[in-house]
């Protein structure tokens, strides 16, 4: 990773990610720039990390930086970018959920390159792989730091991908389901929920396993008319399946129709 200031405005949850990520990764972390929104969290970054500052507002954010990612809530982009200049060799990452490049050209009023991106909470422990649209090496690079870039050139396979993250809260609302069934049975709470945790984790660790595909993952840890074919053919049916997919194409249907973007 070459670049050495990286602005960040908006320091949410993935914003204080971003963070972490950069600042406890291997090697010598960037300078870090972030807006002055949310005291709390830029305040505790800050001293935490020595090479992290907190500006005056978001232009001196920018000014500063070689590299800005923008991760202010969508609704609040207006507010919060009005005025905002960027111009020179500056880099923008986009990560602001359903907001397509074209709007942010458009209220930025600039011409520097804009990229796209979806990192994930993990990133803070370099663990997972962020999206970006379209490929650039800056970006990527700073990305493949964190974890992985993904780079896609299509829109629509971006919006495919920005669907797929919606499915995060329904697994682990999965598990606390499973963990809820189980003190119904009379499992004390904190019990469960320790095994819950572990059971799927070794199934984080399976999923490392790239040389098999989830087809075959998932075939791998079935016996024929065991206890895990029950239940997938009992309760993940067909029918459930497609209602999965039916809110998946439902989810890309309403992102493709957010004012602005173009495929």
């Amino acid at each position: 990773m070459n670049q050495k200031r990286v602005g960040i405005i908006g320091v949410g949850e993935i914003g204080r990610a971003i963070v972490v990520g950069l600042c406890e990764g291997a090697g010598e972390p960037p300078a870090v720039f972030l807006s002055p929104r949310g005291a709390r969290t830029v305040a505790e970054l800050s001293e935490r990390y020595e090479g992290v500052q907190v500006c005056a507002d978001n232009q001196a954010v920018v000014d500063r930086s070689e590299l800005v990612i923008i991760a202010v809530r969508p609704h609040d982009r207006s507010e919060a970018l009005a005025g905002l200049r960027v111009d020179g060799d500056t880099i923008v990452v986009n990560v602001m959920t359903g907001v397509g490049n074209d709007d942010l050209r458009q209220l930025l009023a600039t011409d520097v390159p804009l990229v796209r991106a979806i990192p994930l909470p993990a990133i803070r422990e370099r663990a997972s792989v962020t999206v970006t649209c379209p490929s650039h090496p800056v970006v990527d690079a700073l990305f493949d730091h964190l974890g992985g870039s993904l780079p896609v050139e299509d829109e629509a396979a971006f919006t495919v991908f920005s669907a797929l993250t919606g499915t995060l809260t329904t697994h682990y609302r999965y598990l606390a389901t499973l963990t809820s069934w189980a003190v119904g049975h009379g499992v004390p709470s904190d019990v469960a929920d320790r095994y819950v945790r572990g059971l799927f984790q070794g199934v984080g660790r399976a999923l490392s396993d790239e040389s098999r595909s989830l087809h075959q993952l998932a075939g791998d840890h079935e016996t024929p008319k065991g206890n895990n074919e029950r239940i997938r053919t009992t309760w993940f049916t067909a029918a459930n399946s497609e209602a999965l997919g039916r809110a998946l194409d439902d989810l890309v249907a309403d992102l493709d129709s957010i004012p602005g973007r173009h495929h």
